[in-house]
């Protein structure tokens, strides 16, 4: 279709993976079946439920058949998605229930699955952290594989794509973006749900394909065949743009193949001021499969190892063993370069082997993170283990969440030298001692940032939370997203503090929130002089670019001058301006 045909029409999202994509729109159907409602005679309750099992072993065969596909190709990390919707098949809260509403309501099992998914998908709503959060969609992907199954319905149907494939869709099934990833024909995702942790952004982070998540009704507003650039950056799609809109799409993918290329390049080279400031690129992972397109973008490290993926959808938490192989998977892949390992990050209402959830009135705010590990000491201490353990294979440090005070880290590193004792005692080979530091995510932690930089080995903001706690707004919340503002004073101030107190202490100070890899803000953090910004792999080249051709002194007067402005909406147009001025308009 002619760039020309029809108006060009602007949609924002959520940018999930980096860079910039032009292609033509494959739409992508998956409307969920409609839900049959009948009412069961008593004489059809048992053979209905004969079929509802018929349906949950027949869904079972055809996830282990998905999940043997994408370890194949994808990796066993991604495998372990498809396992977790294997083990919801068998979950008593989900199989129980659908069974116990055949029985007792006598209803139909399409019917009964439905009323189930969506009563586990509102016990999701309260949960705290995003990625677990955005597990809501698992269940639906469950569920309809189940009612399809019921209904004899076409279940994993192979998608043929064209080259240089936009797919929008809905949302997509973790086999749905893994196996169209995979084909290597996709140019790019856009997709009306999701959000940067779902799997859609994951796998398309992990592939290095732009995407666009959160797009709201783009698969309605686009048509089969529109041309469509997408910014997986800055999360904008113009669907049939003008010809001066594709052309700057067109010159900011050119900047960007050159921009890789230079990166594989200059990999190996520092990313370091033109007055020799010095700072740490290093990576973001969820999944160690990750890691060769961290390293392949110059990342200097892990910054960041979210370990909840291995409690995820689980009747009991991962085993020591097997976290220790995992951590030990990644050290060893990482060939010496460090690797910093958060500690559970967890909201306590969902958690492996927890069958009763208490709606929480404030979740973000309560029993979550370093706070539940405390409570739940034993589950804290076999994590422990676990990475004392895999600290013989590699250059690890380690990092305690949503510390808030002193007594927290102190009460956190008496547990880790409580398991170091014990293990040492029974002969357990561990490695050296090594850095433990603390996430730096909450305003009492900033505000107090002098005495815990006493205790603490290392910083690192997870600016994340620490913006919207000083904010006092819901980031996941549309009707206040729009408060979000990582240059609001406030938080510019909270951030000179934080690493003031720790150079004057002589402890690194990193930041692995979303606002370490965002480009508008490389000076910024350039000024404030921060040692390590850790963030996906895509964004590493882009950073690198900014730092090396930037100057530190001059960084900091420009800081100097933002910081005399007042409000958020007048400092980010003045930095968005000093930007476009240095690196050029972006389209």
């Amino acid at each position: 279709m002619s760039s020309q045909a029809t108006p060009t029409l602007s949609l924002k999202g959520i940018g999930a993976s980096p860079g910039v994509a032009v292609g033509h729109a494959y739409i992508l159907d998956r409307k969920r079946v409609r839900t049959p409602k009948l009412r069961l005679a008593e004489a059809e309750v048992d053979p209905e439920r004969m079929r509802m099992k018929t349906a949950l072993d027949l869904s079972d065969r055809q996830l282990s058949e998905l999940k043997e596909q994408i370890t194949r190709s994808e990796g066993p990390e991604h495998g372990l998605i498809i396992e977790a919707h294997r083990l919801m098949l068998h979950d008593p809260m989900f199989v129980d229930e659908v069974n116990r509403l055949i029985v007792e309501d006598r209803i139909n099992a399409e019917w009964a699955v439905r009323r189930v998914a969506r009563k586990l998908k509102h016990l999701f709503d309260n949960i705290p952290d995003e990625y677990f959060r955005e597990r809501r969609s698992d269940v639906e992907y469950v569920a309809d594989r189940v009612v399809r199954n019921l209904m004899g319905q076409v279940v994993d149907e192979e998608v043929s794509l064209p080259d240089h494939a936009v797919v929008v869709a809905h949302d997509l099934s973790p086999a749905d973006t893994a196996m169209m990833a995979r084909s290597g024909r996709v140019a790019g995702f856009v997709t009306d749900l999701g959000g940067q942790t779902s799997h859609t952004a994951i796998v398309a982070r992990a592939r290095s394909t732009p995407a666009v998540v959160g797009a709201g009704r783009a698969s309605e507003q686009i048509s089969p065949g529109d041309l469509v650039a997408l910014d997986g950056t800055r999360g904008l799609v113009l669907v049939n743009p003008t010809e001066d809109q594709l052309a700057l799409f067109h010159e900011t993918m050119r900047r960007h193949a050159e921009m890789e290329a230079r990166a594989l390049e200059a990999k190996d080279l520092p990313a370091q001021s033109t007055d020799g400031f010095r700072i740490r690129l290093v990576g973001n992972i969820e999944f160690p499969e990750e890691i060769s397109s961290l390293l392949s973008h110059g990342a200097e490290g892990i910054g960041l190892y979210r370990t909840e993926f291995m409690f995820l959808d689980r009747k009991s938490p991962p085993t020591e063993e097997e976290q220790y192989r995992a951590y030990r998977q990644v050290l060893e892949a990482m060939g010496g370069r460090p690797v910093t390992i958060r500690t559970l990050d967890l909201g306590g209402d969902k958690v492996p082997g927890k069958t009763k959830h208490e709606k929480e009135p404030n979740p973000a705010m309560g029993l979550r993170a370093i706070r539940y590990c405390l409570a739940n000491r034993e589950l804290f201490r076999v994590q422990l283990r676990a990475l004392l353990r895999a600290s013989v294979h590699g250059n690890m440090r380690m990092m305690f969440p949503l510390i808030c005070g002193m007594s927290e880290l102190r009460e956190a590193r008496s547990e880790l030298e409580a398991c170091r004792t014990e293990l040492g005692r029974a002969g357990v080979p561990i490695g050296k001692r090594f850095q433990v530091g603390i996430m730096v995510e909450t305003p009492s932690a900033a505000l107090i940032a002098d005495r815990l930089a006493q205790e603490a080995d290392f910083f690192s903001v997870g600016t994340n939370d620490l913006i919207q706690y000083s904010l006092a707004i819901d980031r996941q919340n549309r009707d206040v997203a729009y408060l979000y503002k990582p240059l609001h004073l406030s938080v510019l101030r909270s951030l000179k503090n934080i690493v003031s107190a720790a150079k004057s202490a002589g402890i690194p100070v990193a930041m692995c929130g979303e606002m370490a890899g965002d480009p508008i803000y490389a000076l910024v953090l350039l000024a404030l002089g921060f040692d390590e910004l850790s963030m996906t792999a895509g964004q590493i080249p882009t950073v690198k670019g900014i730092i090396r051709e930037s100057n530190r002194e001059d960084a900091q007067q420009l800081l100097e001058t933002a910081m005399e402005l007042t409000t958020a909406e007048e400092i980010e147009r003045f930095i968005r301006t000093e930007m476009d001025r240095r690196l050029g308009e972006q389209p």
